[in-house]
């Protein structure tokens, strides 16, 4: 088994891309999103961090995090967040038989991609890219359209105005919800 090294560095913020098994044509982040939002409630409840943009598409899902000093464990929380919504998911939902076989849960690619933020710059950068996502994927014709981001925390708080109703950031042709697959 490969030994993978992270970069464990308390009070740093992260930038993550986390996937299901299985992406073709799947929507189920967003068909079980209030299982998803629980589920993130609980480990945020039991091992806090600060949640600096976040956005659930129907298949993955992109964001950025603050841990608290002296705390650099993200993956016993991505860990927790897995298992809890895993766990919750009706029996009726297709997961692998591989998986089921390893006792795993079928339902989430076994890793994720991180990365450390390096500057205020950087951390910017990334909240903009985990926001504009629905619009990259052709989900949404502007940012405002998508319901699962927390792009709407940030409107209601004033650190955006009328970025989303930029008209260069509209997308021609695409649709107002997921797509049909």
């Amino acid at each position: 088994m490969p030994n993978y090294h992270r970069a464990l560095v308390p009070w740093a913020s992260w930038f993550f891309i986390v996937n299901l098994l299985e992406r073709r044509g799947n929507d189920l982040l967003v068909r079980h999103i209030d299982l998803f939002r629980a589920s993130v409630r609980r480990v945020h409840r039991l091992h806090p961090f600060t949640i600096d943009a976040w956005v659930v598409l129907p298949e993955h899902m992109h964001c950025v995090w603050t841990l608290p000093p002296g705390d650099a464990d993200y993956a016993m929380r991505w860990r927790l967040i897995k298992t809890f919504f895993s766990r919750a998911l009706p029996t009726s939902e297709h997961r692998s038989a591989v998986r089921l076989q390893r006792g795993e849960c079928g339902v989430w690619q076994r890793r994720y991609w991180e990365r450390m933020i390096r500057d205020e710059s950087d951390f910017r950068r990334h909240v903009d890219y985990v926001h504009v996502n629905p619009l990259k994927h052709g989900l949404v014709r502007r940012v405002c359209d998508w319901p699962y981001s927390s792009f709407h925390r940030d409107v209601r708080a004033g650190l955006y105005a009328d970025w989303a109703g930029d008209p260069s950031l509209v997308v021609p042709g695409a649709e107002r919800g997921p797509r049909d697959t």
